[in-house]
C-alpha cells in the first residue's frame, strides 16, 4: 500500500528536532532508519502528518566506553553495534533481520518503536540499561524497566526523542541469546537474553529477559531467583529455565499458541543460560 500524505522535515540538530516535534503537537514521527516506521505507514497503521528525518543529525551515532558503562548514540545502526564489542547487545544486534535492515535500522528507532517481538528491547532490559531522552524541558534518563509501557507504547513524551542509550559494561558476565523464528530473518516467535556472573562455581548474579512473551519485553523473575546463588551447573540451569514463562501472557498468533510459546521460552532459556555460563 501507499502511505497517507505527510509533510517532511530534516532538522540539523537535536534541538531543532525536539522543536519540530513540539510544534507538531503530537502529529509527527521521527524517522531514522525507517525499518520500523515505514512498514506501519504503508499499512496505514500509522499516519503521522509530518516526518522529522533525524538521520543526518550529527553526534548521534558514536559508541564509546565511559568508565563502567557504554554510551551508544541513538543513530547507531545494528551493524555498527554488532561490530563494537558491546557484549550482549553486539551479539543480539548481529541476529537482527537481514544485512539491509542491519545497515539502516538504528538502536534508537528499535527502542522507540517498542515492539515486544524485536530483539534489542529485551537485551537492554536484561542488562538493566537506560534511555536518555531529550525534550523541550531538557533531558531525562529512563531505566529500561520503566521505558516499555504497553504494546508499541513507551514512556517517551510526544515531543521527546532518544538521544543515547546507556548500558553497564557488565565486565565479568557471560552472555547468551537464543531465538526461534519460522524463517531466517523473521521476527522471533520467542527469544531469550541471558547474562550470568559466575563466582567460585556459583551463579552470583543472573539476568534473563524474554522477547514476545507479553505486550512488552519481560524479565523472567522466577527463573532468575531460582538460579541466583545456585551452582553454575547444567542441572541447576535446567531447573531454573523451567520457570522462565512463569507470570507471562504470550500472544497467540498464526504461528504458535500461548502454550507452545511458553514451552519455547523454557527451551530457549536453558540454551541461553548454558551459553552465558559457558556450559557446552
Amino acid at each position: 500500500m501507499i502511505t497517507a500524505e505527510f509533510e517532511y522535515e530534516r532538522p540539523g540538530s537535536v534541538a531543532e528536532a525536539v522543536g519540530a516535534l513540539a510544534a507538531a503537537d503530537g502529529d509527527a514521527k521521527l524517522l531514522a532508519g525507517g525499518h520500523s516506521l515505514i512498514p506501519l505507514m504503508k499499512l496505514r497503521l500509522a499516519a503521522p502528518g509530518r516526518l522529522i528525518d533525524i538521520s543526518r543529525v550529527p553526534g548521534l551515532s558514536a559508541i564509546e566506553r565511559d568508565g563502567e558503562r557504554w554510551r551508544i548514540g541513538a543513530l547507531c545502526t545494528h551493524t555498527q553495534l554488532s561490530r563494537a564489542g558491546v557484549g550482549l547487545l553486539s551479539e543480539v544486534a548481529a541476529t537482527i533481520a537481514d544485512p539491509q535492515v542491519r545497515n539502516r535500522g538504528t538502536i534508537g528507532g528499535s527502542l522507540a518503536h517498542g515492539d515486544p517481538a524485536s530483539d534489542l528491547p529485551a537485551a537492554l532490559l536484561a542488562l538493566e540499561g537506560s534511555i536518555v531522552a531529550q525534550g523541550p524541558g531538557g533531558e531525562r534518563t529512563i531505566p529500561a524497566a520503566d521505558f516499555f509501557s504497553d504494546y508499541l507504547e513507551t514512556a517517551l513524551g510526544p515531543a521527546e526523542m532518544i538521544r543515547e542509550v546507556l548500558v553497564p559494561a557488565a565486565d565479568g558476565y557471560g552472555f547468551g541469546y537464543q531465538k526461534f523464528n519460522r524463517r531466517a530473518e523473521d521476527w522471533a516467535l520467542v527469544a531469550v537474553a541471558a547474562a550470568i556472573r559466575v563466582q567460585d562455581g556459583t551463579c552470583a548474579d543472573v539476568r534473563i529477559a524474554l522477547t514476545n512473551m507479553g505486550p512488552t519485553p519481560l524479565r523472567a523473575g522466577a527463573a532468575e531467583a531460582a538460579l541466583r546463588g545456585a551452582p553454575a551447573s547444567a542441572e541447576a540451569i535446567r531447573a531454573a529455565a523451567g520457570q522462565a514463562a512463569e507470570g507471562t501472557d504470550p500472544p497467540a498468533d498464526l504461528d504458535a499458541d500461548a502454550a507452545y510459546k511458553r514451552h519455547l521460552a523454557a527451551v530457549l532459556c536453558e540454551r541461553a543460560l548454558r551459553a552465558a555460563a559457558g556450559i557446552a
